[in-house]
């Protein structure tokens, strides 16, 4: 880990308190301003569906003004979405909240190639252990998001004013703490005409079986993720538990998120990273499991425990079996792929955990989640297949 490492690390933390923050309160606001209960995840759906929106955007500032610039970008965006959010706290805006949500989108597509970056700031050898250690670095968000929440949120006469608030200055953090990590230039990959060679095109990158698998590892393990925990403070609400109840909740599920990250990077390179992708798949039956054992504290918080770390090695492998399937060339093209697929699955999970916790109730929300985590599950089992009818018959 160089120091560009532990800041990149420092800037996903931040990035993470900011999700953090958005989870634990953009639903409880939308349930106070919303025209109709069913709309209360709205805010929470604007802001994936802004990252999805926003991912070719954020894919041209990239190829064009590189990492460093582009990643500065998202953070000015990031200032001026967290203070729109603010304003519609105060005057009770709902139509606002959602707009700000969406134009903060920009924000979380930027923050999703953190993980990406990192592999560029180490030597080939460690990038699988580079972007476990700096998605851990989310720690810093499970600590700080649920906390600042809690002491923010009374700061103003409006709930959770305060809150929007306080993530206009974890963005300024954030702001300094890049401008000190140093990215370097990649090397241009030239085709035989002596041009800048452009790679495969999209369609042909989205016929390669690892990308295909590793997209609906991560984009299916982060939907059931954001499925359940979106809806976890409504129905902790529904059941009786106050707001630090479910800021504890969400605090040990973002730390089972991303404390893994210390290992995740040695097991994949030990094992592989299909089982890897497999424990988390297991992780996330065990997860539903725990929470149709019944609706007390500790079912929350076990459950969201689990849900955390099998999110943790689906996405960290996700992304490692994705680096394996494109070219330095055509990066900028496959990332914009996964993360837009992962932010319209996030969209999709955010309008659905409101509406389904509203109107179907906790159970058959987590019920409905096993069909996604099933899914994955095949996908992978039919990759090690694929890849074990194509290796070549031993001597």
């Amino acid at each position: 880990m160089n120091k560009n490492l532990w800041l990149l690390a420092l800037c996903q933390g931040l990035f993470l308190t900011n999700n953090v923050v958005f989870i634990a309160i953009n639903g409880l606001v939308g349930l106070q301003l919303a025209p109709f209960g069913w709309m209360a995840t709205l805010p929470v759906m604007g802001y994936v569906v802004g990252g999805a929106l926003a991912t070719p955007l954020v894919a041209h500032t990239q190829m064009r003004w590189g990492r460093k610039v582009s990643f500065q970008i998202g953070l000015v965006v990031a200032v001026a979405s967290a203070g729109l959010c603010a304003w519609a706290a105060f005057s009770a805006n709902f139509w606002l909240l959602c707009t700000a949500t969406l134009v903060a989108g920009y924000y979380s597509a930027n923050g999703g190639l953190y993980r990406f970056a990192a592999a560029e700031l180490s030597t080939p050898d460690y990038r699988e252990k580079a972007v476990s250690l700096v998605l851990a670095g989310g720690l810093l968000g499970a600590v700080a998001g649920p906390n600042l929440a809690s002491a923010t949120r009374t700061l103003f006469p409006v709930p959770f004013a305060g809150a929007y608030i306080a993530l206009m200055g974890v963005a300024l953090l954030a702001m300094v703490c890049m401008a000190a990590i140093r990215f370097e230039a990649q090397p241009v990959v030239l085709n035989a005409a002596g041009q800048p060679a452009q790679g495969r095109p999209l369609a042909e990158l989205l016929r390669q079986p690892a990308l295909v698998v590793a997209i609906m590892g991560a984009a299916l393990g982060y939907g059931v993720m954001n499925l359940l925990m979106a809806a976890t403070p409504l129905a902790m609400q529904v059941c009786g538990f106050d707001f630090d109840a479910s800021a504890l909740v969400l605090e040990w599920h973002v730390i089972g998120m991303f404390a893994p990250g210390f290992f995740t990077g040695h097991l994949i390179k030990r094992v592989g990273v299909l089982p890897v992708m497999g424990a988390g798949v297991v992780l996330n039956f065990a997860c539903v499991a725990v929470a149709l054992m019944g609706v007390e504290l500790r079912h929350f918080g076990i459950a969201l425990f689990l849900l955390g770390v099998g999110w943790n090695f689906l996405f960290t492998g996700g992304t490692t079996l994705a680096m394996t399937a494109y070219r330095p060339e055509e990066k900028d093209r496959a990332q914009a792929a996964i993360n837009f697929c992962v932010y319209v699955t996030l969209a999709l999970s955010a309008f659905s955990s409101g509406v389904l916790v509203t109107t179907q109730g906790w159970t058959l929300l987590n019920a409905g989640s096993l069909a996604p985590i099933t899914l994955t599950g095949a996908a992978l089992i039919w990759l090690a297949l694929h890849r074990r009818r194509s290796a070549p018959p031993a001597a």
